[in-house]
């Protein structure tokens, strides 16, 4: 098969729908949808026979297919009942949650419910003399499938991993019946659920950090027919270090099987290899283009099973060439891409909609968050305990945005059973397999906030040992709730809100901010439950929320990532049910920030981590003095009265004692030498300190915290110095009414005016009026 014929078969599939392969259903005209909570922009655009009609699995393609998607039987039974009720007297949309509005039937379920659903097909003539597989994308939570009244294998316990069963000899060569029960207790379970609780799937008051369940199938079924002999699985792990693609490709029915691997640029080959199935080997990529946020570039693949010289099977997949590491920077451990540094700046993305809960309207509702996030300046994502369809991953893959992945959490406030535990790694193992291909997932996040916590350094050694190519977390937000950090993987992540805080390296671990900010603005019109929406911060306004977010930008890149911080995650892209402190309202209705401002904060941090501006530096053991350089006030400097600071004109006609008081010795940081503190010139012993926001100067009282008060540090500044408190990194020394405050960018205090907060916070550093 020529080269650019094979690409166009393999593309195919990704953009297609299954419209030309013909499923029979239930008659969608008994079906009639449900009414949302909220509407999205797609929830209108939902077709009731054939949703979500978008090839599922990006990362190993074949032409032929046919989606089951659409109106199937449906019934609820007793959790006790283990086969197929004898009749079926509802209809669902799959795949969509049974909780959910898009499924017809939102309604909650519990752990005393089994659900059921049923329809038929017809297998094409043109698959004669394959094998048929029938693939379920996720299915919440334990799946036992039929097929014209046998089970087919086992039952499938996991609600976030893909699975497929062989129904070929179950089929009866005319129309076929599927039915699949599936038992998901939910929160009442021990099995991973992420957030999903049994809350009322109508809006209400509370729920707080948790929310709807999404039980049942609700990711794409499908069918496909293959070869007896064929490739199951293609694993793509790129070495920028000798410029190859590592591959390693699983299989079923084999005997004798070997591979060949094909790298091409477009339909261009540009690097194959042969090697066997089960054991990884190497296709060359001369001078790889390499994958990054700003340039996602994407090879194309194509591998071959052959028997001898005959091909037998054959799929198309693609590979970003791209690593990710920690070292060394400048003395600092920071989490490198492609060798370099590049702060990773993202948002907490739960994945949630108000018509679809777990499930995206639509594949373009799907891309859409993500798209969100590249218009806002990210170039990460943390996807917060749940995990997405493989289509997900391909639109993260494309726009360019690292993924960090977190492993969904078992129910909090429970010691998980070893059953319990036994089921969780498989699921954990199971999707590390089916998403290690992706070059955009670049972090493992084992577990959150402690919830479900139990042997966090095994895991995290396991889940390295697994996955070489990739960061572990052992523990995000290991200063939170009860958390035991297990001491090793990659990061020391904290969770700081509203934050940013400080979040320091290791010597063996890079630092990260896994959760912060969390400012919130409800919408009038937008929210889940009216009135019931709650934030880290409410805003009020707009405006406020602007200048607030962007501040917390501006501290992140003058404060946090200059003293060692490497990734930081904003809580979070989108509203979810009574959370209101989104980028975007739940129903992904309103933008609540200006965008083009909150971009050119976040590009300027990132970019400050690849370009960083000089340090700034101060001469110690002499005195100087400190001259405002707001235009409106250059004859103004520092001076302290009454123990309290302020600014004040002097000049050569000014008292001596003014003239003292004005005049500062510098001296290496009291609490860390690399930084500053500053001595009266009249009382030694005495230095400028912030206490309860106001700055002062006091007598050094030797405390841990009189020190850290009295450290300053000096960041660059346009005509001279700003300088951050060194325990409040990103907050700054600042002049208002004449008085000296600890200033927030974009803070909620009068001393926090965003009204020229830049030059007010900057210093010349003159000659001192009392030497």
């Amino acid at each position: 098969m020529k080269l650019s014929r094979w690409f166009a078969l393999a593309l195919a599939p990704l953009l297609a729908t299954a419209g030309t392969v013909i499923a029979t259903a239930a008659p969608a005209s008994a079906w009639t949808p449900k009414t949302p909570p909220m509407t999205t922009p797609w929830t209108n655009s939902v077709p009731t026979a054939n949703p979500l009609p978008e090839y599922p699995r990006p990362q190993l393609t074949r032409t032929d297919w046919q989606n089951l998607n659409g109106i199937w039987d449906f019934a609820v039974t007793g959790s006790g009942q283990t086969s197929p009720p004898g009749t079926f007297g509802e209809q669902i949309r799959v795949p969509f949650p049974v909780e959910s509005a898009l499924s017809g039937i939102q309604r909650k379920v519990t752990e005393n419910d089994r659900l059921w659903y049923r329809r038929t097909f017809t297998v094409p003539s043109g698959w004669a003399g394959r094998r048929v597989q029938l693939n379920f994308g996720a299915v919440d939570f334990q799946t036992t499938v039929w097929v014209n009244g046998t089970q087919a294998g086992a039952v499938h316990s996991g609600g976030y991993d893909a699975f497929t069963y062989d129904i070929t000899s179950l089929l009866n060569g005319g129309t076929n019946t599927i039915v699949v029960g599936v038992y998901d207790p939910t929160d009442a379970g021990t099995q991973a659920v992420g957030k999903q609780r049994r809350n009322d799937v109508l809006p209400h008051a509370g729920g707080g950090i948790f929310y709807t369940g999404a039980s049942g199938i609700w990711q794409t079924v499908w069918l496909e027919p293959t070869p007896t002999a064929r490739i199951t699985r293609v694993d793509l792990v790129p070495n920028l270090s000798n410029n190859t693609l590592s591959v390693n490709v699983q299989g079923a029915g084999l005997s004798g099987h070997t591979v060949t691997a094909t790298v091409l640029n477009g339909t261009t080959q540009v690097g194959t290899a042969n090697g066997g199935t089960g054991t990884a080997f190497s296709v060359p990529v001369p001078n790889a283009h390499r994958w990054s946020p700003s340039d996602p570039f994407l090879y194309n693949v194509r591998v071959d099973l052959k028997s001898g010289s005959t091909v037998v099977d054959s799929v198309g997949s693609y590979a970003g060439m791209r690593s990710i590491s920690i070292g060394n920077v400048n003395g600092k451990l920071r989490i490198l891409l492609n060798g370099q540094f590049v702060f990773q700046s993202g948002t907490l993305d739960q994945g949630y909609w108000p018509d679809g809960i777990y499930t995206a309207p639509t594949d373009a509702a799907l891309r859409s968050d993500l798209q969100a996030h590249k218009d806002l300046g990210f170039n990460m994502v943390r996807k917060h305990i749940k995990v997405e369809p493989q289509r997900w991953f391909y639109h993260a893959d494309q726009l360019g945005l690292l993924v960090w992945q977190d492993m969904p959490a078992m129910p909090t406030g429970k010691n998980p059973t070893t059953a319990a535990r036994t089921q969780w790694e498989a699921e954990y193992h199971r999707i590390i397999d089916q998403h290690r291909s992706s070059p955009a997932l670049v972090m493992w996040v084992d577990q959150n906030e402690g919830w479900g916590q139990y042997d966090q350094a095994r895991i995290a050694s396991d889940v390295k040992a697994y996955d070489p190519s990739r960061l572990v977390n052992n523990m995000s937000g290991v200063n939170c709730c009860g958390s035991v950090d297990g001491g090793n993987g990659d990061v020391v992540d904290n969770h700081i809100y509203v934050g940013p805080g400080s979040t320091l390296p290791t010597a063996t671990r890079a630092a990260v901010l896994g959760e912060f900010g969390g400012l919130g603005l409800r919408v009038s019109g937008h929210e889940w439950s009216p009135g019931n929406g709650f934030s880290y911060e409410d805003q009020g306004n707009a405006t406020n929320l602007n200048n607030r977010i962007v501040g917390l930008y501006d501290q992140l890149r003058t404060g946090g990532m200059p003293a060692g911080l490497s990734a930081s995650v904003y809580t979070e892209i989108t509203d979810v049910e009574n959370e209101s402190n989104g980028f975007l309202t739940y129903d992904r209705q309103v933008m609540k920030v200006d965008v083009a401002r909150f971009r050119a904060a976040n590009q300027a941090l990132i970019n400050a981590s690849t370009n960083p501006p000089p340090p700034a530096t101060l001469p110690t053991n002499v005195y100087r003095s400190f001259r405002v350089v707001t235009p409106c006030c250059t004859t103004r400097y520092i001076r302290h009265q009454n123990s309290l600071g302020y600014t004040e004109v002097v000049d050569a006609n000014s008292s001596t004692l003014l003239k003292q008081d004005a005049t500062w010795r510098i001296v290496p940081g009291l609490a860390d030498a690399s930084c500053y503190s500053f001595e009266s010139r009249n009382f030694p012993g005495q230095y400028l300190r912030h206490q309860a926001y106001r700055v002062r100067k006091d007598p050094n009282d030797n405390s841990a915290l009189f020190k850290a008060d009295a450290t300053w540090c000096a960041q660059q500044g346009t005509g001279g110095v700003r300088l951050t408190a060194w325990n409040f990194p990103g907050q700054f020394l600042r002049h208002r009414a004449s008085e000296l405050w600890l200033a927030t960018p974009g803070g909620p205090n009068a001393w926090d005016n965003p009204t020229s907060f830049t030059e007010d916070t900057t210093w010349s550093v003159e000659n001192p009026w009392a030497p």
